[in-house]
C-alpha cells in the first residue's frame, strides 16, 4: 500500500497553556512495498505521526491518504483501515490479554472473519516466523514466557493479521542484542516475503543503515531529512545538530581516513566497511 501525506499538522491541547505543535506540516510520500526508517530525538514527532497512519489520531490540518483513500474523510471507516495498517507499539508484550499463546495471536484474524482453518494456518504461520514452536507453546499462557518470547508473542499477533503496511515503533527496545538481531532478521524475512510497506522506528542506527530503503528524520514536528541511507548518512552535522548520529562504523571511517587510510566516506555498515578495508590492506601489499 502506498502511503501520501499531505500538510499534516497536529496540536496537542490546542488553545490550552499547554499547548503543543507535535507534527507542523509534513509532507511525505511512501511508495507500496518499501521499508521506510523513521528516526529522530524524543519528541520530535515520530510516534505521534506513525498513530496518524491508522486513524489513531486525527490530525488538526492535512490529508493522510493511504491506496487513494482518504483516511481523515469523515466517511471512511477507520475499521477496515486497521486490518490493512497494523501497528506494533513499542512493548508490546504489555498489550497481551488471553490466556494462551494461541488466543492471543488468534484474536486479530478470527476479528478478520476468517474460518478456525485459516486462523489456525496463520497462527502457526506467525509463530514459525518469530520461531515460537507452536505445538510446545500453543497452549501454554503468554505471561509464563521470557520477555523476548512474550515480545515475540505480540509481533506474532500483528504479523498474523498480514497487514499490507506493518510500522514497528522501537520493536526491539530493551531486548539482548541476540534477541534483538534474530527479531529484525525475522522482521525483514517478512518483508522480503509479503512484499508490504514496513515503517521501523528505532533510536538504533545500525539497525536503520542495515534493513530500510530510506530513512524519514524527524525533529521538532517537522521531516528534517529524507532520503536512501547513504544521502541521509552523509549529512553528519545535520544529524548531530538535532541530537542524532550516523551508525558508529562511519565514525570508525572517518578517524582512519584522518590518520590517512583513504577509504570511501560513505559506509554505514560493517560488511561494507569489511569489504573496503580489506582492498586498502590488500592494495598496500601489492604497492
Amino acid at each position: 500500500m502506498s502511503i501520501k501525506i499531505e500538510n499534516l499538522t497536529y496540536v496537542y491541547n490546542p488553545g490550552s497553556p499547554f499547548e503543543t505543535k507535535a507534527l507542523d506540516n509534513v509532507n511525505v510520500e511512501i511508495e507500496a512495498g518499501e521499508f521506510i526508517g523513521l528516526i529522530g530525538h524524543t519528541g520530535s514527532g515520530k510516534s505521534t505521526l506513525t498513530q496518524h497512519l491508522n486513524g489513531l489520531i486525527k490530525p488538526t490540518s492535512g490529508k493522510i491518504i493511504i491506496n487513494d483513500t482518504d483516511i481523515t474523510n469523515q466517511s471512511v471507516k477507520l475499521r477496515d483501515i486497521r486490518k490493512k495498517v497494523g501497528l506494533v507499539f513499542q512493548y508490546p508484550e504489555h498489550q497481551l490479554f488471553e490466556e494462551t499463546i494461541y488466543k492471543d495471536i488468534a484474536f486479530g484474524p478470527l476479528n478478520l472473519g476468517l474460518s478456525e482453518s485459516e486462523v489456525e494456518e496463520r497462527v502457526k504461520d506467525a509463530m514459525e516466523f518469530v520461531k515460537l514452536p507452536f505445538d510446545e507453546l500453543k497452549d501454554r499462557s503468554p505471561f509464563e514466557l521470557s520477555g523476548g518470547q512474550r515480545r515475540r508473542v505480540a509481533i506474532a499477533g500483528v504479523f498474523a493479521m498480514r497487514p499490507e503496511v506493518l510500522i514497528l515503533d522501537e520493536p526491539t527496545a530493551g531486548l539482548d542484542p541476540r534477541t534483538r538481531d534474530e527479531l529484525l532478521e525475522e522482521i525483514k524475512s517478512l518483508h522480503s516475503r509479503y512484499k508490504n510497506t514496513v515503517i521501523l522506528v528505532s533510536h538504533s542506527m545500525e539497525d536503520i543503515a542495515k534493513l530500510v530503503d530510506r530513512i524519514i528524520v524527524m525533529h521538532k514536528g517537522k521531516v528534517a531529512l529524507l532520503g536512501q541511507p547513504r544521502e541521509v548518512f552523509k549529512e553528519v552535522e545535520t544529524l548531530e545538530s538535532i541530537g542524532l548520529g550516523v551508525p558508529q562504523i562511519s565514525y570508525l571511517i572517518r578517524d582512519l581516513k584522518q590518520k590517512g587510510i583513504e577509504l570511501r566516506e560513505d559506509i554505514f555498515t560493517v560488511e561494507e566497511a569489511k569489504a573496503e578495508i580489506l582492498k586498502w590492506i590488500r592494495g598496500n601489499k601489492n604497492a
